[in-house]
C-alpha cells in the first residue's frame, strides 16, 4: 500500500537522507548518506515487512575465510546482518523490520546500525574485496 511507502519515505527525509531514486509503484526508495557509509541503500516495503539492503561488494575469487569472517562480524552487529546472495557472488548488508508498527526511531536505529557496521568493519571488508 502507498501508505507504507509514504510513511517510510517521510521518515527517511526527516532523517536527512538523500533520496537518489524511488519507485512508488514498487514501494522502493534508494538513499545515500555517504558520510556515514551508506551508498545506494535500498529500502523496499514488502508488507508485512520493510527490507533494508545495501550492496557491500562482490565476493572475490580467492574468498579464503571470508564467509566465516562475515559470520563473526554478524555477531557484533546491533541490527541486520552481512549476507551473500543465492549465487555466493555478492555481499550485502540486510535488515528487515515490521511495517505495521514501524516508527522513525526503529528505522533510524536500523540505518545507524549499518553505519556502525561499516565504521567497524568497512576497512576489513575492503581488504577482502581487493583479493
Amino acid at each position: 500500500m502507498a501508505e507504507h511507502f509514504d510513511k517510510v519515505k517521510g521518515y527517511l527525509l526527516d532523517l536527512g537522507l538523500t533520496v537518489t531514486a524511488e519507485n512508488e509503484a514498487e514501494e522502493l526508495v534508494v538513499v545515500d548518506d555517504e558520510e556515514n557509509g551508506i551508498k545506494k541503500l535500498f529500502i523496499d516495503c514488502e508488507p508485512p515487512i520493510v527490507i533494508l539492503e545495501q550492496l557491500i561488494g562482490h565476493v572475490p575469487k580467492n574468498s579464503g575465510d571470508l564467509f566465516a569472517r562475515l559470520l563473526q562480524m554478524n555477531n557484533t552487529l546491533v541490527h541486520g546482518a552481512f549476507v551473500i546472495d543465492e549465487n555466493a557472488a555478492r555481499i550485502f548488508y540486510r535488515d528487515t523490520l515490521q511495517l505495521a508498527n514501524l516508527d522513525a526511531n526503529e528505522l533510524e536505529g536500523s540505518i545507524d546500525a549499518l553505519s556502525l557496521a561499516m565504521a567497524e568493519h568497512g576497512a576489513e571488508l575492503l581488504d577482502y574485496l581487493k583479493r
